[in-house]
């Protein structure tokens, strides 16, 4: 007995399955070439020739910011007297700054101080960098911006400074490795790299002018002061809630250079303490991550087509999709071995990391066009 020909939509869904399992195979691919042209920040770095600004804009932080504190103070060793931390406290209401006075104590090279409040048209953190980057010192050439979750390697400033100049850029991330400890942060955190890696040429991205190839990270975020400067600083970016990615695309737009190097073995960033931060994190900023709303929605939908449909597929037995499964697993065991992510069995559930990184999208797209997103007290565009 003849079986009965595929209906249409069956011959759809095995096209797709094909489309998606070959693409996923194609961006494994290339996360692997991506792997092999990361940056490395050249090691041992002996201390800079030339004066750094090191920046930290905290606010309500007292309950993380003491190992981060301690971190910078041994940073600033390795630079021998030709660095400078200055901490910008952002109206904290919990003890930030008095914990910063018990633990840098009277230290010459650190400076505190006090945040003005944030001008209309500004948003909190682009504000707080702008003021940073008033009060460094004028002998520094490269400023040196570091969030209050990140502890860095002794050796991180020196060597964020000479990946600057050795590699001719402008201005570099040395991406830390990033900590996930619960469900929630394992299954989204290990995307931010593997995001990158799997998408984004690095090379042509490091000079390209085109503002769809910028991947940025202000965990670590090293730049040359006078392409700051000549770029706008924090001002070009002051509504921008991805104030990272908009700096390097106002450097590029002033004929600068640069991008994300590894920054695994320099320090080590937990964004988030469990599946309510990372939610409220992720959503205040997705709607924007990838230049609008729609260009979010139109991204979380192809990654879904990549990389959930062939699983799905493959759960009703198709070969075709369980190569598209594994293509995806392989392409997270390689970002994650490259940039110290745990791997196992985490990266059997990338189909699920991905629709839950689409739903994170939809409800950020949603929120922001009810005007109710927020972040730290403060309200978002």
């Amino acid at each position: 007995m003849t079986p009965p020909a595929a209906g249409p939509l069956h011959r759809a869904a095995r096209r797709l399955t094909w489309v998606s399992s070959a693409a996923a195979v194609a961006l494994t691919a290339h996360s692997v070439w991506n792997a092999r042209q990361l940056r490395r920040p050249p090691r041992p770095a002996g201390a800079p020739a030339e004066w750094v600004s090191v920046l930290l804009p905290v606010r309500d932080e007292a309950h993380r910011l003491e190992p981060t504190l301690r971190a910078l103070m041994r940073a600033l060793d390795a630079c021998e007297h030709r660095a400078e931390l200055v901490v910008l406290d952002d109206e904290s209401t919990d003890g930030t700054a008095e914990l910063v006075r018990e633990v840098c104590g009277h230290d010459v090279r650190v400076r505190l101080v006090t945040g003005e409040p944030t001008p209309k048209g500004w948003l909190g953190k682009p504000w707080a960098c702008a003021q940073l980057a008033a009060q460094a010192s004028s002998l520094s050439s490269v400023l040196v911006f570091v969030d209050a979750d990140v502890v860095v390697a002794p050796d991180a400033i020196c060597a964020t400074v000479a990946q600057l100049r050795e590699a001719d850029l402008d201005l570099v991330c040395p991406y830390p490795r990033q900590e996930a400890r619960g469900w929630g942060e394992r299954l989204v955190q290990p995307l931010l790299q593997w995001s990158w890696l799997t998408t984004l040429p690095l090379r042509l991205a490091e000079r390209s002018p085109r503002p769809s190839l910028v991947a940025a990270n202000g965990q670590l975020l090293g730049v040359d002061r006078a392409t700051y400067d000549r770029a706008g600083g924090h001002a070009a970016v002051r509504a921008d809630v991805l104030d990272d990615v908009a700096l390097l695309r106002a450097v590029k737009a002033a004929g600068g250079r640069g991008g994300v190097t590894d920054g695994t073995q320099l320090a080590t960033c937990r964004m988030y303490d469990g599946w309510n931060q990372v939610e409220a994190g992720y959503t205040k900023s997705l709607w924007r991550a990838f230049g609008s709303p729609a260009g979010g929605v139109a991204v979380a939908s192809g990654l879904a087509a990549v990389y959930v449909w062939p699983a799905i597929a493959a759960l009703a037995g198709s070969p075709v999709g369980a190569l598209g499964y594994a293509a995806g697993v392989a392409g997270r065991v390689v970002t994650g071995r490259r940039t110290g992510a745990r791997v196992w069995p985490d990266a059997l559930a990338h189909p699920a990391s991905v629709a839950l990184f689409g739903w994170l999208t939809a409800r950020s797209v949603r929120l922001h066009r009810r005007a109710a997103l927020r972040w730290k007290g403060r309200p978002l565009p």
